[in-house]
């Protein structure tokens, strides 16, 4: 079996930026384990494999350890590599998922993705995660992630993480959110999922879906620009709405192939 793959780099106009994810298209669905093998062999945060349907394609996105419930960077890049690769011939495509139903619309250069909205609550900082890092949030929130505020963007840049404590957090399939008003956009942020073989993420879409509305009531604005302060950094342009967020951004293609099984 031959199958197709592309790594594209997600909200990023140049390589070696965003977030890398392999793209395979399918003509039905694999078995679930060898999903898995080929997520884990490919060794990126996340591959998106999609199945077109009479409605769009139906996506399904793997880490190389567990399937996601929701990939805002790889539904991206799989909106990129069927308008850029695969001929697609109209400006939305309809994205069915475990999430329900994503919509990305091109917008001049870059790819819009409308999301489900997940508002965070305030909760009690778990005691391991507590003991895990190195400063003490003002605020800790959870929807699917924790999200954890800090005063400045030097905290966020500067955070260490004790990962034998952290990997003691039960968060399935979330992560933990470190987030701070910006120096140069509306507000930074960085992801860290515990257990996982690719602990940071370097561009996380899906956590915008809390961080969005957030930022929004705090700062009392619709329209955001976010940066997530990895090393390879990612550039998110963001709207809240009443039912979902939209995020924006561009995508470079890295690489195209063929997986041989």
């Amino acid at each position: 079996m031959e199958l197709e793959i592309y790594q594209i780099d997600a909200f990023t106009s140049e390589v070696f930026r965003g977030n890398p994810a392999c793209v395979i298209p399918l003509n039905k669905w694999l078995d679930d384990k060898l999903l898995i093998k080929i997520a884990r062999e490919n060794n990126v945060s996340e591959t998106a494999f999609f199945v077109k349907n009479k409605d769009g394609f139906h996506i399904r996105w793997f880490t190389p350890d567990i399937e996601m419930d929701l990939c805002g960077h790889a539904t991206l890049a799989s909106a990129y590599c069927l308008k850029q690769h695969l001929n697609y011939p109209g400006d939305e495509i309809l994205f069915n998922s475990k999430s329900g139903t994503i919509k990305s619309k091109f917008v001049k250069d870059k790819i819009e993705l409308k999301l489900p909205l997940r508002e965070p609550k305030k909760v009690e900082i778990p005691h391991n995660l507590s003991n895990a890092i190195n400063y003490k949030p003002l605020e800790v929130l959870k929807a699917r992630d924790f999200i954890l505020v800090f005063d400045n963007q030097l905290k966020i840049e500067n955070i260490k993480i004790k990962r034998s404590e952290f990997d003691k957090i039960n968060i399935d399939p979330g992560g933990v959110v470190f987030t701070s008003q910006g120096n140069n956009c509306d507000f930074v942020s960085r992801f860290f999922t515990p257990q996982s073989s690719i602990f940071e993420d370097p561009v996380t879409g899906s956590s915008h879906c809390s961080l969005v509305p957030y930022w929004s009531r705090k700062l009392n604005k619709k329209k955001l620009k976010s940066i997530q302060l990895s090393d390879r950094t990612g550039i998110l342009e963001c709207e809240a709405h009443r039912n979902y967020v939209s995020v924006s951004g561009n995508a470079m293609i890295y690489l195209k192939g063929k997986i041989f099984i």
